[in-house]
């Protein structure tokens, strides 16, 4: 096998990657994974979303619906990722190198390197004030760094700006590595939040100078958390989200506690206010300062304590992006349509119906988002008579929540109701459905030749008889000879004539048994008969080395010399292994004795020699025979067959 350089080059380089590229709809679509997070945002302009990876040093570029279209290879490690505010430059955070990159999103090239003047860090990103914030530092000496894009570093002048916490009104700064996270809609606010120890300082900063100014700030043990994870800076309120969970008002340079959401691992709030936090096994959807949430999506496995690693929203709210784990990576997910409520639709329809006699169907349907009043429900029934579905009659939802219907099936066998709500503004469209066990009358079918016996080779007429039925009246025989290697075998298929019978032939070459099959239709059940017939092998014995054949009394007789050693040779219908029995009697004072029976092979051939020795003496007469037994000639697939005597005779 051949291939062109560039090909190659491009086997290593994803041979070599810990991106795992899983099918995702068609052969060329490729999922977008990583094997640890270092940052995710969403540039709503080019719908794309960019996933750091922070394990093997990548950023790929994602479409809206997860699949990858683009990746940059061989930065080390990425922590974090940042967008301009102007959707221009993805920035990425490098701590192994102690830089920023400035990126073109559209190509992933990298623009402009900034070389971070740490030996810890840079660790998480922002972009607020026109500028690029970031936290570095160690667990006790945390600060925050500024890069101003505008200043060209060729100028002489230095873009990066180190110690940028302030001083006033904020003790004694960080103590660790601090996450950061902007909102369009509060331009030039930064929320800070301490990691690193048991109890984190909060902080929200004015930077829209370009120089960090308290807005808030807080650092007293435990009157707020237990240790910061996570922070989000809140649209439409004066609020931070801290942990996924709880709400922070910040107002006269400090925060206190304003109301919670459930409890979460982490979350991302939209710029409508909506809130997407992610707990072990799922990703739910709230409306500003809810307890409900408004749609739950699963995700990852409640069971094992697996969660995603991170969400974002869509600039427009339209979809949310969760990074979803499973088999050692995360995998990027689209949420769609995360603004609309999830019904909860029941239909219960009894478990068995007789046929044409009425039934009543009921259910219910509920939402945490309260539905119209009069809200109807569409309604299918499908079955035999109707395998693409019948519309009926629209039902219109009492006001808790119940609805029932009834109906009379037409037809038997599995019915089943689907009833749908179609949605609305505020909720999305749901079916469910339930089955009925319908009664349908049993119908009479029947096959013959059941337990006959015939000779090898023997054309015989199977008929079936159908009985009464409501419109199908198509019959199937199949023929299952005995034995492995012959597989059941479709020999007739189609509609019985006017007395109800149809037939098939069968080569009876081995026991067969043959199937009739009704598969039923909207008013009979299906039924299937079977018969077993079965089938002799093909004996002959030839006789050789003898001198002349006569008759002695009215049996004919092959004379040999009594010193010639006679060769009986068998043709028996071949099998793999068989064997048949070689039958001998002597002729006594007007008697035939056994004297012996012997089991000697078949040959692929379908023969069987055997010498069976000279007398030495004259006046003998014997016989033999060939014989295949069921179950002890090495097979079980014919039915026992006895060869016919060959009467020998020894003179001088």
């Amino acid at each position: 096998m051949r291939s062109t350089s560039a090909a190659t080059a491009l086997a290593v380089l994803f041979s070599s990657a810990a991106l795992s590229i899983a099918a995702a709809g068609t052969a060329s679509a490729a999922a977008t994974s990583v094997t640890g997070v270092g940052g995710l945002v969403v540039d709503g302009t080019l719908q794309r979303v960019f996933v750091g990876d922070a394990a093997n040093g990548r950023i790929l570029a994602s479409d809206y619906n997860g699949t990858l279209v683009d990746l940059n290879v061989g930065f080390g490690s990425v922590s974090d990722l940042a967008l301009s505010d102007d959707g221009s430059t993805l920035y990425a955070a490098l701590p192994h190198t102690h830089q920023i990159l400035a990126l073109d999103p559209a190509t992933l090239d990298v623009k402009q390197t900034y070389a971070i003047p740490t030996g810890t860090g840079p660790r998480h990103l922002a972009f607020a004030g026109g500028k690029v914030w970031f936290s570095y530092g160690d667990q006790w000496d945390g600060d925050l760094g500024s890069v101003d894009p505008a200043v060209d570093p060729a100028s002489g002048a230095d873009p990066v700006a180190m110690a940028q916490i302030p001083t006033e009104g904020t003790g004694s700064g960080m103590w660790g590595q601090a996450l950061l996270d902007t909102d369009p809609l509060r331009p030039g606010l930064l929320a800070v939040g301490e990691t690193g120890d048991s109890t984190g300082t909060e902080a929200v900063l004015d930077v829209s100078s370009g120089t960090a100014r308290v807005v808030a700030w807080h650092d007293t043990s435990y009157a707020l958390n237990d240790g910061v994870r996570d922070i989000d800076l809140a649209a439409g309120a004066d609020e931070v989200l801290v942990n996924g969970s709880d709400r922070h008002a910040y107002a006269n340079g400090t925060l206190t506690k304003a109301g919670a959401y459930p409890d979460a691992w982490g979350a991302d709030v939209a710029s409508n206010g909506m809130v997407a936090q992610f707990t072990p096994g799922k990703v739910a959807v709230y409306r500003p300062n809810a307890t409900q949430p408004l749609r739950t999506y699963p995700v990852g496995s409640s069971s094992d304590y697996t969660a995603a690693a991170d969400v974002r929203w869509a600039p427009d709210s339209s979809r949310i992006f969760a990074l979803v784990p499973g088999g050692g990576t995360y995998t990027l997910k689209a949420l769609t349509q995360p603004t609309l409520n999830v019904p909860t639709l029941t239909v219960n329809a009894p478990s068995s119906a007789p046929r044409a006699e009425k039934l009543t169907v009921t259910g219910k349907i509920s939402a945490t988002v309260p539905l119209p009043t009069g809200v109807k429900l569409s309604v299918t029934r499908t079955d035999l008579d109707s395998p693409g579905g019948k519309a009926l009659a629209a039902v219109t939802v009492k006001a808790d929540g119940t609805y029932s219907f009834t109906d009379t099936p037409p037809a038997g066998g599995t019915v089943t109701y689907k009833v749908t709500y179609a949605g609305d503004a505020e909720h999305i469209a749901v079916s469910a459905s339930d089955k009925v066990a319908v009664s349908r009358a049993a119908t009479s079918l029947s096959l013959n030749n059941n337990g006959k016996l015939y000779n090898y080779g023997t054309d015989v007429k199977f008929t079936a008889h159908l009985g009464t039925t409501y419109k199908n009246r198509t019959v199937e025989i199949w023929a299952d000879p005995f034995g492995g290697d012959k597989p059941k075998k479709l020999i007739k298929k189609g509609t019985v004539n006017s007395s109800g019978n149809i037939a098939a032939w069968v080569d009876m070459t081995r026991d067969t048994t043959v199937t009739a099959v009704f598969a039923g239709d909207a008013r009979y059940k299906p039924r299937t008969v079977k018969v077993t017939s079965y089938a002799r092998v093909k004996i002959s014995t030839a006789v050789s080395k003898h001198y002349r054949t006569a008759k002695i009394g009215s049996t004919s007789y092959y004379w040999f010399h009594k010193n010639t050693d006679p060769l009986l040779t068998t043709t028996m219908t071949y099998y793999p292994g068989r064997q048949q029995r070689f039958d001998l009697q002597v002729y006594y004072q007007g008697s035939w004795y056994s004297t012996d029976s012997e089991w000697f092979p078949v040959g692929s051939d379908g023969k069987s020699a055997v010498s069976l020795g000279a007398p030495g003496e004259s006046g003998i007469r014997a016989r033999m025979r060939s014989v295949y037994v069921n179950g002890s000639s090495g097979d079980s697939v014919n039915s026992t067959t006895y060869g016919a005597w060959k009467y020998l005779y020894f003179s001088n």
